[in-house]
């Protein structure tokens, strides 16, 4: 339940602070003294948002902080969730600077609006025309309805459900437009790898091929320059070799006489062995040296094929047509593969179908079960509070699985005897709407696990003995609920077990708006007044005391 609220420099509140009972709390005040606004402070601490236009001060900062006791609710799985401490004392923070910056804080630890919103809705609720204005949406009349049967959990489950075929399904239609595209261009693809696959590369060095048609188409040159080399090194008269031999003898007869001598004739007899070796592998060389117009034709046929696919794929080497003949080979083999997918996701999909059938129709069973008692409980506690010609009925109808199950529901009333039932946009009024809503309120109080409910204006065209019903059904609310409700009805105020006044203040340069807490005799004046306006007589006064003495209070004098 909240404990304490702090609101500071938001709109005509300069600084007010209100720690709430933990039962029925009303608040009440003249038109224009803030009560909205207050709400509106509330509503930034869920996570509504911010405009810097509503600050009291635009030069400092707003701040609105709400302390809140959660110990005797299961909340820890919610803090978990959103990754953040869990505290029995949970305190929400909203600020807001002058430059319209909004930062959010659950137990001082920064958070995000959308975490902010996540764990507020689960420590308040705040009832208001909107939500009036809500009850002839089908949607929202489902979930109430689910939320009266208890089937919030199978729900879940059956979401859960929904959720996996839907992700199923979408799979199964990615993977099915995936072969529409891949079947487009499979037989161009299959071209291109099969042009590929006769190419039968491998990883043969382009350059070598070339190189090898060069030596061939040069053979007569190379043969020839080979043969006059070898003449010039070793076998002329003058070769080469024998003038090395003879200069090595004649370092060699010196080389007793200094050892440079020697060393010379070393790297000389060097040189000889070095030469040796050429002349060896030149004379290799030219004898396999030969014309092959054949081989220059195949050799010739192999290149062009290869220069053609790589003008072709706007490549440069064949490494890179290998690369492109396995994706080739890899996209062609995917539609297979993607058929055999495709199969495996309609089978789980037609499963998951199944499922989601079967826990639907689980849900819509039980749901049906619920809408007698529903009905009945309902009509009984409008017949309470006035209005006893009132017949409502859950029109029902299946269709197509959703989000929500196969149940598609409205909700028909009317509060007229002999009149037909209808959607409640066309049979209800503003003060049979406020009425409607506060008993469905009533009946789900019991099964829902809100610390806080805050009802604007909930009263909205009721007055005497129904009003009174409705505090004494508030009254019973409040056993199970902290309860905060904004009410311009004597008999409402009359109800709270704690009565807050909301006026306005004027001062020297501006107008503040406040909050007090009344005791008795004050209750009785506030009480008085809001019966018989600005100057109440004794008699208002004293139907101010009886309606408090309705609820058991002890009065003096």
């Amino acid at each position: 339940m909240l404990v304490d609220l702090r609101i500071r420099n938001y709109a005509l509140i300069e600084q007010l602070e209100l720690r709430p009972s933990a039962l029925l709390n009303i608040i009440t005040g003249e038109t224009g003294a803030g009560k909205s606004i207050m709400l509106g402070a509330i509503g930034l601490l869920l996570g509504n948002r911010a405009d810097s236009r509503m600050l009291f001060d635009t030069e400092k900062k707003c701040v609105i902080e709400g302390q809140f006791d959660i110990s005797s609710y299961q909340l820890q799985d919610i803090f978990e969730s959103e990754d953040l401490d869990y505290d029995t004392q949970c305190i929400l923070r909203r600020e807001i600077s002058p430059a319209g910056k909004s930062r959010a804080f659950v137990n001082d630890t920064p958070v995000t609006l959308e975490t902010l919103r996540h764990i507020g809705a689960n420590l308040m609720d705040i009832h208001s025309q909107h939500d009036t204005l809500l009850l002839g949406d089908a949607v929202f009349q489902l979930n109430l309805l689910d939320l009266y049967a208890g089937l919030v959990p199978t729900r879940g489950q059956y979401s859960s459900a929904y959720r996996q075929y839907r992700k199923l399904e979408a799979d199964l239609k990615s993977v099915e437009n995936q072969v529409a595209q891949a079947n487009k261009e499979l037989d161009y693809h299959s071209f291109l790898l099969n042009e590929l696959e006769e190419a039968r590369l491998d990883n043969e060095q382009q350059d070598e091929l070339e190189q090898e048609v060069k030596q061939l188409e040069h053979a007569e040159e190379i043969k020839f320059k080979l043969t006059h080399a070898l003449h010039s090194l070793s076998e002329g008269e003058y070769c080469a070799t024998s003038s090395l031999k003879e200069a090595a003898t004649l370092l060699g007869q010196i080389a007793p006489y200094a050892d440079v001598f020697g060393d010379l004739k070393a790297r000389l007899d060097s040189c000889l062995i070095e030469l040796h070796d050429i002349a060896a592998e030149a004379e290799a060389a030219e004898r396999r040296t030969e014309g092959d117009p054949a081989r220059i034709d195949e050799l010739q046929s192999r290149l062009n094929v290869i220069y053609n696919l790589q003008r072709k794929h706007q490549v440069r080497d064949i490494v890179a047509l290998l690369n492109l003949r396995d994706e080739l080979r890899d996209k062609v083999g995917s539609v297979l593969n993607l058929d055999k997918q495709i199969s495996r996701l309609r089978r789980d999909a037609d499963a998951a179908l199944a499922t989601v059938t079967k826990l639907a129709t689980r849900l819509s069973e039980a749901r049906r079960k619920s809408f007698p008692k529903f009905e009945k409980e309902l009509v009984a506690l409008l017949a309470d509070l006035g209005m006893p010609n009132s017949r409502l009925v859950v029109q029902h109808q299946t269709g197509a699985p959703s989000t929500s199950g196969i149940d598609i529901i409205s909700i028909l009333f009317t509060a007229n005897k002999g009149a037909q039932p209808q959607t409640l946009s066309k049979a209800a009024s503003g003060g049979e709407f406020s009425r409607l809503m506060l008993c469905i309120k009533y009946m789900l109080a019991d099964k829902t696990a809100l610390p806080t409910i805050v009802f604007d204006e909930i009263d909205t065209g009721i007055s005497g003995e129904i009003a009174v019903k409705v505090g004494r059904m508030m009254q019973q609310m409040a056993q199970k609920h902290q309860l905060i409700a904004i009410s311009h009805l004597p008999q409402m105020a009359a109800a709270g077990d704690a009565h807050y006044f909301v006026y306005k203040q004027d001062r020297a340069d501006r107008t503040v708006s406040c909050i007090r807490q009344l005791n008795l005799e004050e209750r009785i004046s506030e009480i008085a007044h809001m019966i018989a306006g600005a100057n109440p007589s004794q008699h208002a006064f004293q139907s101010a005391r009886e309606l408090l003495a309705m609820r058991g209070e002890e009065l003096v004098g």
